[in-house]
């Protein structure tokens, strides 16, 4: 547990300017809020990829080998740009921000190394997937693909540990201005993790089950029905709608962590101002002197989700001082959207397994006709790709944002941990530039793959006769 002998300022050095402030945090939300779409694809991507490889092994449906394929290659595009915004996100850390890693290294630095383990790991297994796929057999050929899976969720889990420690930091204790009695393990295995750490790994796959299968769903709205993209479009969606209502429980398991273990963070998601009971749930609104305006409230609503009663007291941000009040618009918003969004899942959800049981009833093509349902399905399909990225932004925005202006919750702020030299508006600019550059690459190569006939089959997969696919 962190225990503090000494003022946490005496960890830091002078306060930067409010230029470098601003430059180095806008640098880091932008290097993270891109990477992290990608770091999603990393996780959900080759469950995905094996899934359907497995499954074409299994019945002999040569469109769902040449869908692994083809997401194959596209996984080892994403692998590789992901590697270098990583490394981008790497060095920020400590040239960014050096009183937080200059001072706290020792402590979080645990989960970033082994962090770095899953990535090689999945990098030589990535590796040997890609280039074997046409000289092993295809069981063997699936088993190399399992420690890919395996390694990005663990990247995933070792990365938001970090994160989940700067919510609740524990594993130190601070004396004398210097950080003694570290405990690595316990920093790591915070009271935080269990929460964040579930919740981000399924966010992953709903973002990478959902966008892969919006990609399809354009595909279905411009009449390509065939058994390929149907196949590209279930097979994601079937996993993202199973993942999403676990996503639900989850997310309220971590709301309520927030509410008994970061109340201020809960009043900036919630605006609540005041601290009391019956306090009404306010759906959007602007934060005004003494509350939310402009929002709809649902009486006693924050109460009953907190502690299941209307008498349930719920802290406000009068409890600490306005300086440390987070951004409240902002995060409440945000928080509001990512609720919106997943509800907004969950809806597409629903509907999907409406079909399935009709389908049961009623054998026949699966997700074939022109009904305007079924468009207006397949327009949802193709909507929850984004609403998913949204909801995974705004995620981060509030976990992020509701800290503030702590780095370390209630012992470094960031306005400390931030680099004082001058000159890091200019990186900020050449970050853009390199990011710009990569997104560009990453559309072009992707479309290509989209463009391209599906790639063939290996040999030792043609034992009955190819047929075309468009």
């Amino acid at each position: 547990m962190a225990t503090v002998d000494a003022l946490p300022g005496a960890l830091t050095a002078a306060g930067a300017t409010q230029g470098n402030l601003d430059a180095a945090r806008a640098q880091m939300g932008f290097s993270l809020g891109w990477h992290i779409v990608l770091a999603c694809l990393g996780v959900g991507l080759p469950l995905l990829t094996l899934t359907v490889e497995w499954w074409g092994g299994r019945t002999g449906d040569h469109s769902c080998r040449l869908l692994a394929r083809r997401w194959a290659r596209a996984m080892g595009v994403l692998f590789a740009i992901g590697a270098v915004s990583g490394t981008i996100l790497s060095f920020e850390l400590g040239l960014l921000w050096p009183g937080l890693m200059g001072t706290y290294g020792q402590v979080i630095g645990l989960p970033f190394a082994m962090e770095g383990i899953a990535f090689f790991i999945e990098a030589i297994f990535l590796g040997i997937y890609l280039y074997a796929w046409d000289r092993l057999p295809s069981r063997l050929h699936l088993l190399t693909g399992v420690p890919i899976v395996v390694a990005g969720i663990a990247s995933a889990f070792f990365v938001v540990c970090a994160n989940a420690w700067m919510n609740q930091p524990r594993g130190f204790t601070v004396r004398d201005g210097k950080v003694v009695h570290v405990d690595p393990w316990a920093a790591m295995f915070n009271p935080a993790t269990p929460p964040q750490t579930t919740h981000m790994i399924l966010a992953a796959l709903m973002v990478a089950s959902f966008l892969t299968a919006s990609v399809y769903g354009v595909a279905m709205l411009r009449g390509r029905r065939d058994h390929y993209h149907r196949l590209g479009f279930t097979v994601p969606l079937i996993l993202g709608a199973v993942v999403t209502p676990f996503q639900l429980v989850v997310g309220d398991w971590a709301a309520r962590f927030v509410a008994h273990y970061q109340p201020v963070k809960l009043g900036a998601m919630e605006g609540v101002f005041h601290t009391g009971s019956h306090v009404p749930l306010t759906i959007g609104g602007i934060a005004g002197h003494n509350g939310l305006r402009y929002g709809v409230e649902i009486p006693d609503g924050l109460s009953l989700l907190v502690g299941f009663s209307p008498d349930t007291v719920v802290q406000g941000l009068d409890q600490v001082p306005s300086d440390e009040w987070p951004p409240v618009t902002g995060v409440h918003l945000a928080f509001d959207l990512m609720v919106g969004c997943g509800l907004f899942l969950l809806l597409v959800s629903a509907w999907l397994l409406v079909l399935a049981l009709r389908r049961r009833r009623r054998p026949g093509p699966w997700l074939e006709g022109t009904s305007r349902p079924l468009r207006l399905f397949f327009l949802l399909g193709a909507l929850s790709g984004p609403a998913a990225v949204v909801a995974l932004e705004c995620g981060w925005t509030v976990t992020e944002e509701g800290r503030q202006p702590w780095v370390v919750r209630d012992l470094l702020r960031v306005s400390d941990a931030v680099n004082v030299a001058p000159g890091l508006m200019t990186g900020l600019w050449l970050v853009l530039v390199v990011y710009a550059l990569m997104t560009a690459g990453a559309v072009y190569v992707l479309r290509r793959l989209t463009r391209d006939r599906p790639v063939p089959l290996a040999p030792q997969e043609r034992d009955v006769e190819e047929y075309p696919v468009v």
